[in-house]
């Protein structure tokens, strides 16, 4: 079988994941491709919608801005994605179309790749910086895998308190908070764009501690400004790229049944990102 898979979102030209997937596909040896399928909003999304259900389709990906959107065409979601409010994979079983969320469990992926002794050591104080659908996923990955001592920080605290809801192992504060709680974290988690292209941080790091692990999901640019000043007061980095490679691998497996070993993609990406 011909795997047919697509990524559909605004704007996409630069997206590391036909290279991820077409990749894949060479290491799992299945027959198949990964291309961009992008929708300018100003175009009509039902009429593109309609385009993609005419063709042959494995199943696709989706990122800003229709994570949302596409779930009202779904026929199914999945209590994952439900939960989150978003989806990201979609798989197609017998004209079907079903969705997924992979983000949060590709977050924790490669986490412990990166830092084994994190691996389910679900005590450790956590802080979420940001409350948007990256935070949301990754917050109920948390919650799911049991950690029990969250706090989410965010400049609107409605915002965060939505996502927290009535969950009881959650806190909502304020930015203003965090920075004056920082070395009370193992893990510092930020979700939010502010540094992406630019070298900005969204609070100042002076109070973390040196056992603090300092993750940034954002990959453009490979390092923040935020973890460059991490990395002043701990040598525990985590990379945004590195969440890319493992939601795509959890996408794949939903797609093909089949668990790719991704040892050294995550050099291989870090160099292309490096030369764009």
């Amino acid at each position: 079988m011909t795997l047919s898979l697509k990524l559909i979102g605004y704007p996409i030209e630069h997206s590391m994941s036909p290279w991820i997937h077409n990749e894949f596909l060479k290491r799992s040896n299945l027959e198949g491709s990964y291309e961009l399928f992008e929708i300018n909003p100003q175009d009509s999304f039902e009429d593109n919608i309609a385009k993609l259900k005419s063709t042959p389709l494995t199943g696709f990906n989706v990122t800003v801005p229709y994570k949302q959107r596409i779930m009202q065409y779904l026929d199914h979601v999945d209590d994952t994605a439900n939960l989150m409010g978003a989806v990201n994979t979609v798989a197609i079983n017998d004209g079907k179309w079903i969705g997924y969320n992979t983000d949060g469990q590709g977050y924790l992926r490669s986490l412990y790749a990166a830092y084994p002794f994190l691996n389910r050591v679900t005590d450790k104080r956590v802080l979420i910086l940001g409350a948007g659908g990256a935070a949301r996923g990754i917050f109920h990955a948390l919650v799911k895998e049991g950690y029990n001592n969250i706090k989410i920080a965010n400049r609107t605290l409605s915002r965060a308190e939505s996502i927290v809801g009535t969950n009881k192992e959650a806190l909502v504060i304020s930015l203003e908070k965090a920075v004056s709680e920082l070395d009370q974290f193992d893990l510092i988690i930020q979700t939010s764009a502010v540094g992406m292209n630019e070298p900005r941080s969204i609070i100042a790091l002076e109070n973390i501690n040196e056992e603090t692990v300092v993750s940034d999901i954002v990959y453009q640019p490979l390092e923040t400004h935020f973890l460059q000043l991490a990395k002043q007061r701990t040598p525990y980095i985590h990379y945004g790229h590195t969440m890319l490679l493992y939601q795509a691998q959890a996408a794949f497996e939903i797609w093909t049944g089949t668990h790719v070993n991704v040892s050294d993609m995550d050099m291989q990406i870090e160099q292309i990102l490096k030369g764009r």
